[in-house]
């Protein structure tokens, strides 16, 4: 049979070997991924007794004296080779004090989160691991002991990456968002670094920040060169707003840009600075990014930007007020706003930082949405979700958003008005997932485009946190709108601002009923 085989290999064409090379690569690879579905289970408590052993304090010698079960035995079941006996169990959840069901649950925390999920996810099934060296056992050792070794995780992801057209953007600011939620969008060593950066340059943090101030700092002591000239001089460039020149520590600046853009832009490169960064992007906003040490250092910078000009104690202070209100309206909000030399986009930001932290609202999401009046079109370009189960999650970009969307609405009201902000509020309920946010959205004009808006939105889940935190929910004016994801996808009926029918949702009905109808058949003639 072998013979035969090889003989027919050697008689192929070049092109039809290709294909059954790949066709073999696949069946091979199909066994390999339904085995490690198979082995999820054992995968996933290896890991949680890993955390939780880890968590404790403890060495897996440690853990062996105190279960009585060797250490080759508990570090075959942390790689996932074995999965203990009941009895084994027992003796784990006794002694790391941890409840039986606890220990034995598929359920993760937000650290492993990502893990499963990668572990379940068709990205795994669709690149050929193999073909690239890694085997499964290399490939959970790299993901479980991040974030040490998630960078080089990342980057064997985005090799792979390249050869298959997968879009290398994409997975980077992916493996952001993830590190972000991971950990609650909150920064403690970036704080602290804010504070002794102010200390240190004598910046008063309970003052608005002033953008002279930032440009002397980069000006006497970094030793820059702030160029408002030459950037005017090429249209190209318009989308630009900087461009470093590290050689001779130049910073060509744009002049169309506000106070608060050229303060936030003026704190980042302090930021790069002060850290001691070297690995970074050079234009704002960036181009490309060659590799994730950039997109991880360009957060870094722009969180460090984000809390130097929005300190965290006068933030805090300034949402517990507003948030004492009984009303809600745009001057309370407006009012929050002008208390820092920041734009609306970086105070929203800085909420997601904060809500979590201080104020235990771990459940939110942000959006901002871009609208071009002449093609009445909205395009979502930037989203971060600090809950897995949140459905304002739109990355149908060829669909149409749910027009009942306060981020949406808002964007229509600055397109017919002359303000320069909009603001709105509205509980937004999710049918399908029976879920309700409260969430606050404002729009303000594009300065590069003409005739172009975005808005900016947070959302953060109702529950009884948020009704304690908050007086101004039980306003009645505030009123509940039952929401989709998309019009394709949404069940609501007789939507006044539906723009398509509910295909998506048609044409999964038309599947059950028709897997239904073979059902009922099936059983007719099986009897």
């Amino acid at each position: 049979m072998k013979q035969c085989y090889d003989t027919f290999f050697r008689k192929t064409s070049e092109r039809s070997l290709n294909l059954l090379i790949r066709l073999k690569w696949i069946f091979a690879n199909s066994r390999i991924f339904v085995y490690m579905e198979q082995d999820y289970i054992k995968l996933i408590f290896g890991l949680k007794l890993k955390q939780i052993r880890t968590e404790r304090g403890l060495s897996l010698f440690g853990l062996s004296k105190l279960s009585g079960l060797s250490k080759s035995y508990l570090n075959e079941i942390e790689k996932g080779k074995k999965y203990p006996k009941p009895d084994k169990i027992s003796l784990l959840s006794e002694h790391l004090d941890i409840p039986y069901d606890d220990l034995v649950s598929l359920k993760l925390d937000k650290n492993l989160a990502p893990i499963g999920e990668i572990l379940q996810s068709k990205l795994l099934k669709e690149i050929p691991l193999e073909l690239f060296g890694i085997q499964e056992n290399t490939l959970i050792d790299i993901i479980s002991n991040a974030p040490q070794k998630v960078t080089a995780f990342i980057s064997t992801i985005i090799e792979i990456a390249k050869n298959y057209n997968f879009s290398k953007e994409s997975f980077y600011l992916a493996s952001l968002r993830s590190f972000q939620e991971a950990n609650h969008n909150y920064f403690s060593d970036l704080e602290d670094s804010v504070l002794a950066f102010a200390k240190e340059y004598q910046i008063d943090l309970s003052q608005r920040i002033k953008t002279k101030d930032l440009e002397d700092i980069l000006v006497e002591e970094f030793k820059y060169t702030i160029n408002n000239e030459e950037l005017e001089t090429h249209s190209e460039l318009e989308n630009l707003r900087s461009i470093y020149i590290p050689k001779s520590r130049t910073l060509l600046i744009t002049k169309s840009i506000d106070d608060a853009q050229r303060a936030f832009i003026y704190a980042k490169e302090l930021a790069y600075n002060y850290l001691k960064i070297s690995e970074r992007l050079y234009t704002f906003s960036w181009i490309k990014f060659d590799n994730f040490d950039e997109v991880l250092n360009n957060f870094y910078a722009s969180y460090f930007a984000g809390a130097l000009v929005i300190p965290r104690l006068s933030i805090t202070e300034d949402i517990k007020t507003l948030f004492s209100k009984k009303v809600l309206n745009k001057n309370d909000f407006e009012t929050l706003l002008d208390r820092y030399n920041a734009s609306p986009e970086s105070i929203y930001q800085r909420f997601t930082n904060i809500l979590p932290k201080d104020f235990k609202l771990n459940n939110l999401f942000f959006l901002r949405f871009s609208y071009e009046v002449e093609t009445k079109k909205f395009h979502l370009n930037k989203e971060l979700h600090l809950a897995k189960h949140q459905s304002p999650r739109a990355n149908e970009s060829n669909e149409h958003y749910c027009q009942r969307w306060i981020s949406l609405k808002v964007l229509k009201a600055i397109s017919q008005s002359n303000s320069e902000h909009e603001f709105g509020a509205q509980i937004s309920y999710y049918p399908e997932d029976q879920k309700s946010y409260l969430v606050l959205a404002s729009a303000t004009t594009d300065p590069f485009k003409t005739n172009s808006f975005r808005s900016i939105s947070i959302g953060i889940e109702l529950n009884t946190q948020l009704e304690r935190k908050t007086n101004f929910i039980k306003d009645k004016s505030l009123k509940p709108v039952e929401v989709g994801v998309t019009c394709e996808r949404c069940s609501i009926l007789n939507c006044e601002l539906r723009q398509v029918e509910p295909v998506i949702i048609k044409t999964k009905n038309k599947e059950e009923k028709t897997a239904q109808i073979v059902a009922e058949i099936t059983e007719k003639y099986s009897s």
